[in-house]
């Protein structure tokens, strides 16, 4: 051995020599794509795209956007397009691709969440699909007008019946938009059928209805055009991120919409489907909501213990006895009390305004109008009517957009009879001298 030979050198050399036959050897293998199908806006996706990434280096996440209208015929192709995960707000369409066994069963471990929250189940009964976040209703408020009018901060919806709201009401067509449906079942369930119906068209006779592709409720609001806007919470809470003065209320009764995710029945990457589901309802996954970019509420009730105090806990609403909505008792008819809505309260509005004006007058005046009242707010049809699966499927497909088809029988239907049912009020007021 020579004299100047360094032990040291031994080491390194040999250290040298493995590490050439690791760079010789196989190379580290890609990440394996998951395909996610969503409708979720971009601020929202690429916020969990680059955790779930960091989290899961092993996977690289492939987005494929389609709106709820569109995902449906998407998933129930062949092979359902190669999708392995399916992540919408569209409670109908999982339901529907449920039926059409489009789902496996979901491959993830669901026993640290709670199996709803109220009355609103946080996972369907063949166990194929779960809620990944929820949102809550309520009304979007601008407290300075109300307060330079002397107007207290609605409470509850048969508040909003008061006249001097008219006009000021932003309210959106449940027929037309998409997080809007829920909320006509809301009041129907917690005033029932008749009463509920009453109370709707007092409201939307003080209404502006804000249409699909038009502005948001919040938008109404800090325009001025309107002081109180009928929402879902995270539209609201993001324009109040972004400076406007609005107040978000949760009224005594709301309710919840869930958001879902399910895996496709034979996905492209089952491992990557499992991996990016258990991410979605992980602690840290559900933590992320509360970014300012997204803004939804969990399904993990220990993610809100980092919330700042005062926010919303629909888990600690629940407790108190809030949360009665019955979400998939109301699912169902979801389709029929939108149209039955938009026939009855949105298209002859201008006709249904000046009639509870006329109405509201007589009463302030002492004049004996309760059957007068009680026609105007009635319902054309009975809830076991509304209830008829066969009307669900005529009407079904109004809530996915496509809204261009004619008119259903049912739908002119409800338009005569609600024709005939203003005609008979306007002629009993005109009798009384209203």
């Amino acid at each position: 051995m020579s004299p100047h030979f360094n032990p040291r050198r031994r080491q390194w050399l040999r250290a040298a020599a493995a590490l050439g036959l690791a760079a010789a050897g196989p190379a580290i293998a890609s990440p394996q794509t998951v395909t996610v199908l969503t409708s979720y806006p971009d601020e929202f996706v690429t916020r969990i795209q680059a955790a779930f990434e960091k989290a899961n280096p092993a996977y690289r996440m492939q987005v494929v956007w389609r709106m709820p209208n569109d995902a449906h015929d998407y998933l129930s192709a062949a092979g359902q397009n190669g999708v392995d995960v399916y992540w919408a707000a569209s409670t109908r369409n999982f339901a529907r691709l449920a039926a059409a066994g489009i789902w496996q069963k979901l491959p993830v471990d669901r026993s640290s969440l709670p199996a709803k929250v109220g009355n609103t189940p946080l996972l369907d009964e063949q166990g194929c699909y779960a809620a990944s976040e929820i949102a809550g209703f309520g009304f979007a408020i601008d407290p300075r007008w109300l307060a330079a009018n002397n107007l207290p901060v609605p409470g509850d919806w048969d508040e909003l019946v008061n006249p001097r709201l008219a006009g000021r009401l932003a309210l959106p067509n449940p027929a037309r938009v998409g997080f809007a449906p829920p909320m006509v079942e809301i009041v129907l369930q917690a005033w029932g059928w008749e009463r509920g119906w009453a109370l709707w068209s007092e409201i939307a006779a003080n209404a502006a209805f804000v249409d699909r592709g038009s502005t948001f409720v919040s938008d109404e609001i800090t325009s001025g055009r309107a002081a109180i806007g009928l929402s879902i919470d995270f539209f609201v809470n993001a324009a109040i991120a972004g400076g406007a003065p609005l107040q978000f209320i949760y009224p005594r009764h709301t309710g919840i919409n869930p958001a879902h995710i399910a895996v496709t029945r034979r996905p492209t990457n089952q491992a990557g489907a499992q991996a990016f589901v258990n991410f979605i309802l992980s602690l840290p996954g559900q933590q992320l909501l509360a970014h300012p970019d997204i803004r939804r509420q969990p399904v993990h009730p220990d993610a809100y213990a980092a919330r700042p105090a005062g926010s919303f806990d629909p888990f600690r609403a629940a407790q108190t006895g809030g949360l009665q909505f019955d979400s998939e008792r109301a699912r169902p008819r979801l389709a029929a009390s939108s149209a039955l809505f938009e026939q009855m309260l949105v298209l002859p509005q201008a006709e249904l305004r000046p009639l509870w004006r006329r109405l509201q007058a007589a009463e302030a005046a002492g004049k004996p109008v309760a059957a007068i009242r009680q026609r105007l707010g009635q319902a054309v049809i009975s809830e076991a009517e509304a209830d008829d699966p066969a009307l669900h499927k005529q009407l079904g497909l109004r809530l996915e957009g496509n809204d261009e088809r004619p008119l259903s029988a049912p739908e002119k239907h409800w338009q005569a009879l609600a024709a005939t049912q203003r005609a008979e009020v306007a002629q009993a007021l005109t009798e009384i001298g209203a």
